[in-house]
């Protein structure tokens, strides 16, 4: 399996310093390890995902990565689980596309729910086979056996056997059995309980190793001078002062990719302050101030049905009250607490990539394409970052690196400003949504109708161009040809039908922040059926339950309505002083497939300033079998603190030229102060499978949010975020636009 003369005895020697490099590792360790070393990954196979060595140590490759959600705890927890070892025993490599399996990019809360379970699968198809290897070896029948903490013995007393006496040094070289038994869930003793996350204490003590700390023999440091307009050409640069400047190396172009180069970082970041750069002009970007409006009129390339059910044209001729509603949703940008970095290394013809990237695999085609080198000479290893929740700007970041490292043929670290990180990474772009419904003279929603106004582009993961290729005019890679995520639309049991009207990006690179498209679809629909249960007269429960047929969201409904103590809208009367308070409501079913969640909103709104106060958030949660009770807590309040922070504050601003909202002053984000008290229930499924936690939540808070100022103050809010002069403005005329 492995490349060249090396075998894997000879790889394993060495795997504990690659485990230590992609975790917490001395500095300089991964340097120690040939780039071209290699394993089997294919994903269908259990040895590319379990080795276990002569000791009875366990290790877990998998290509899914922590990206500070808790995942690589959970999935360690479930491999110790179905493979019966200790959780101890474990230690996981993650994120390498020379040694472990593709499992799909670390996104779309499907880490657990698909990734989870190909580890499930594979440990379960090992421990089958080592019991029958132990029948053999113990002379006993296999149903005879029992397995604890890696050791096989017979249930009757006597002879036992280890895993790794069973195994002698040999791979796990069979396929994974779909059909393997799976253990009953009433015999698990580490899923289900709340092991502590692996990398928290490291983190408090100051003992993780980031990329940002990858020192590498000979290493350079490097800073990037991107265009001071997004559509503007390099004209010229002068770095006549960097050369007076103690290790400044040199500079690097290609095309419009700039560097500054240097021995130490803080010699490359004087260069970078002190080089003369002439850029063209350039104003290509929209009025700000009138960005929906854009959208409005944005070319359409292609519409799309993603829901119908029934006939809602005929169903809107009806006898009733006709509503329509607008709702915005701003352009965000993902904020990474640190900007990117990233280290390459490109020497023999051959390209090593250490990134904070969410999918090495994809990164490393890109790279390869854009560098016009073999998929098989290059290799993206994952070491974490500040975290992203979606397409920041550490693929870009990494695509720099590696140029850079090509061009000069030597190892090169490059650090992102702030500035960078926020002007440059793919925006979560803008969207509008519009909807019509009916309420018949029953007062029942009898249609309802949406549109929404976004770009497809997006939606594909490899659908934004490296910034180096796109700056350096270098190949990039072709966005692939995927549908999007079907099931935006509502759970309710209605006509309904939802058209999704697909743009181009606009000049601003845009890619997808956390629960892409859902929350923005979620914030429209879920705040529109308040508006329908204000205009019927009916409580905002009664109403999502009335219209509800799935007894599982019934079953999570009533539970919050129990939970957070909820009294019906409108038996109590709004406050009258310059303080309001108010109870919002949201629920979905995420995807319409999975994941149940509702959550109540407690507001305080000062009619006088316009200031949002969130009190309090309830949040009940299903996602089924529940793989470790607090990482799941930690996943939840993640989500309302982050999406609270989009919802209240956050907005990407620009000019004529380039994004302005270059910092936390000019783009802030939600501080301690503000945040809320969270209290969450959780219904646990343990004989159920486990779906995603990490997207989920978010989807709801926006609408919630609103709901609840509307029923603080009577007026509706449609457009996020929720700044002061927007709930002023609302306040004034009793809606928002």
């Amino acid at each position: 399996m492995l490349d060249l003369d090396t075998s894997r005895r000879q790889f394993l020697k060495t795997s504990g310093a690659l485990i230590v490099t992609f975790t917490l590792a001395a500095r300089g360790a991964q340097a120690q390890v040939p780039p071209w070393l290699q394993r089997s990954t294919a994903p269908d196979e259990v040895g590319s995902y379990i080795v276990i060595d002569a000791n009875g140590m366990v290790t877990l490759y998998t290509g899914k990565v922590e990206l500070g959600t808790g995942v690589i705890t959970a999935l360690t927890q479930i491999l110790a689980e179905e493979l019966s070892v200790p959780f101890a025993s474990v230690t996981t490599v993650q994120g390498d596309t020379n040694v472990t399996p593709n499992q799909e990019p670390t996104w779309g809360s499907y880490t657990v729910q698909h990734g989870g379970m190909q580890i499930r699968r594979a440990a379960a198809t090992a421990r089958e086979k080592l019991l029958d290897l132990a029948a053999e070896r113990l002379n006993a029948a296999k149903a005879d056996l029992a397995i604890r903490d890696g050791v096989v013995s017979s249930r009757a007393g006597g002879a036992k056997i280890s895993y790794a006496q069973l195994l002698d040094n040999q791979d796990f070289s069979i396929k994974i059995d779909p059909t393997a038994p799976l253990k009953n869930p009433k015999d698990y003793t580490i899923v289900g309980t709340s092991v502590p996350r692996l990398d928290i204490p490291p983190k408090i003590f100051g003992k993780f190793f980031y990329v940002q700390d990858l020192k590498l023999p000979g290493m350079l440091q490097a800073r990037m001078l991107h265009p001071k307009a997004i559509g503007a050409k390099l004209l010229d640069f002068d770095d006549a002062a960097c050369r007076q400047i103690p290790g400044y190396v040199g500079a690097v172009r290609k095309e419009n990719f700039l560097a500054v180069v240097a021995t130490d970082e803080w010699s490359a970041i004087r260069a970078s302050d002190a080089i003369s750069v002439t850029w063209s002009a350039w104003d290509g970007l929209p009025d700000e101030s009138r960005i929906f409006e854009y959208v409005r009129n944005a070319k359409v390339e292609r519409s799309v049905v993603l829901d119908s059910v029934g006939d809602t044209v005929e169903a809107l001729k009806g006898r009733g009250t006709t509503l329509q509603a607008t709702y915005e949703f701003a352009m965000h940008t993902h904020g990474s607490i640190g900007p990117s970095c990233a280290v390459a290394d490109f020497r023999d013809g051959r390209l090593t990539v250490w990134s904070p990237a969410q999918d090495c695999t994809i990164l490393r085609e890109l790279l390869a394409i854009m560098l016009q080198l073999t998929p098989d000479r290059v290799r993206c290893i994952y070491m974490e970052g500040a975290g992203c929740y979606g397409r920041n700007g550490a693929d870009d970041c990494s695509s720099e690196a590696a140029l850079i490292a090509k061009e000069l043929g030597r190892p090169v670290r490059l650090q992102w400003s702030r500035a960078d990180e926020n002007g440059w990474d793919p925006k979560g772009p803008p969207a509008l949504l519009d909807y019509r419904a009916l309420l018949d003279d029953d007062r029942r929603i009898a249609a309802w109708e949406s549109d929404i106004y976004f770009p497809e582009r997006p939606m594909n993961r490899s659908g934004v161009t490296l910034l180096a290729a796109a700056l350096g005019g270098l190949p990039a890679g072709s966005s692939k040809n995927i549908e999007l995520p079907v099931l935006l639309g509502i759970p309710y049991a209605l006509p309904n039908k939802l058209t999704a009207h697909l743009q181009p990006q606009l000049p601003i690179r845009e890619g997808w922040i956390r629960a892409p498209g859902r929350i923005q679809a979620t914030w429209g629909n879920e705040s529109f059926i308040d508006e329908l249960a204000d205009a019927a007269r009916v409580d905002p429960f009664e109403i999502r339950m009335r219209n509800l047929t799935d007894q599982r969201g019934l079953e999570l409904l009533e539970r919050l309505r129990q939970f957070a103590k909820w009294e019906p809208r409108g038996s109590r009367s709004r406050d009258s002083g310059p303080l309001a308070r108010g109870r919002g409501l949201s629920y979905v079913k995420y995807e319409l497939v999975r994941t149940y969640i509702g959550i109540v909103a407690d507001v305080t709104v000062d009619r006088t300033t316009g200031q949002i106060h969130v009190d309090r958030v309830w949040v009940v949660h299903d996602c089924g079998q529940i793989i470790n009770p607090d990482g799941l807590r930690n996943q939840i309040e993640g989500n309302v603190v982050q999406s609270l922070s989009r919802t209240l504050i956050e907005k990407v601003t620009f000019n004529r030229s380039a994004v302005t909202s270059l910092d936390w002053v000019t783009y802030p984000i939600l501080t301690f102060p503000g945040v809320p008290e969270i209290a969450i229930d959780l219904i646990d499924r343990p004989n159920d499978v486990p779906w995603g936690a990490g997207e989920p939540t978010t989807s709801i808070v926006p609408s919630a949010v609103g709901n609840a100022v509307f029923d603080a103050t009577g007026a509706r809010l449609r457009s996020v975020p929720f700044r002061p002069a927007t709930v002023l403005a609302a306040l004034s005329s009793g809606s928002a636009k």
